[in-house]
């Protein structure tokens, strides 16, 4: 019987395990093997290392699958428990099993540690709120932005409209001819020069404009 003992090793490597067995020879059987040991985490399958380099593809080379964690099992369970007069208490139970390179109670405070690191963001984690989402404006006509002075009223037209904080074309569309008319100094016949001037450039009294005014506008007042 050829066990792990009978590996020829060098000074700085360790075999846990000696008592293994590799293989059974007959009595004239001869067993002569190179072994290639390397550092890992997990379970990692011989098919995902079939092309690391072209010595893996040697002819009698035998790739094995490759388990670096050195925890073999675990289970646990969960039993009530008593402490002095209390009994409404439980009882974590863990059987741990290792290959004998680790302790279990040390590969427990490991996994703790681990634990303890991933969730430590939480600690310092803060909440941060949203900034709302600006809401894109409404595509506005360019000549709604213009100044009533680009119209080219009558002077006293035009001073009447400002007096009621008429500034844009886009204000001025808004009012109705009736409240226009009750604007001092404002008559019938300035009524009609605006809703010719308007009509001109394919506009009338009396609508309605969405989002008014508009932000670009709202900062120039400010």
């Amino acid at each position: 019987v050829v066990t792990a003992a009978d590996i020829e090793t060098d000074h700085n490597v360790e075999i846990v395990n000696p008592e293994h067995e590799i293989a059974n020879l007959n009595g004239s059987g001869e067993l002569n093997m190179r072994l290639v040991v390397r550092k890992g985490r997990g379970y990692v399958p011989a098919d995902s290392r079939r092309h690391d380099d072209d010595e893996t593809r040697a002819v009698g080379r035998l790739q094995l699958d490759a388990t670096y964690s050195p925890v073999l099992s675990v289970a646990y369970s969960v039993e009530s428990t008593r402490v002095e007069q209390r009994t409404d208490l439980d009882k974590l139970i863990i059987d741990l099993r290792t290959n004998g390179t680790i302790d279990p109670e040390e590969a427990i405070r490991r996994a703790a540690t681990i634990l303890q690191h991933q969730l430590a963001v939480f600690v310092d984690l803060q909440s941060q709120e949203a900034a709302a989402p600006e809401e894109p404006e409404d595509e506005i006509d360019p000549i709604l932005l213009r100044p009533v002075d680009d119209l080219e009223l009558t002077v006293r037209s035009a001073n009447c409209l400002k007096a009621e904080d008429i500034y844009y074309i886009g204000d001025l569309i808004q009012r109705t001819e009736v409240e226009l008319l009750k604007t001092p100094n404002l008559g019938k016949k300035s009524l009609t020069e605006i809703k010719d001037v308007l009509a001109t450039r394919g506009l009338s009294l009396g609508l309605r404009l969405e989002n008014w005014p508009p932000a670009s506008l709202r900062t120039e007042d400010k």
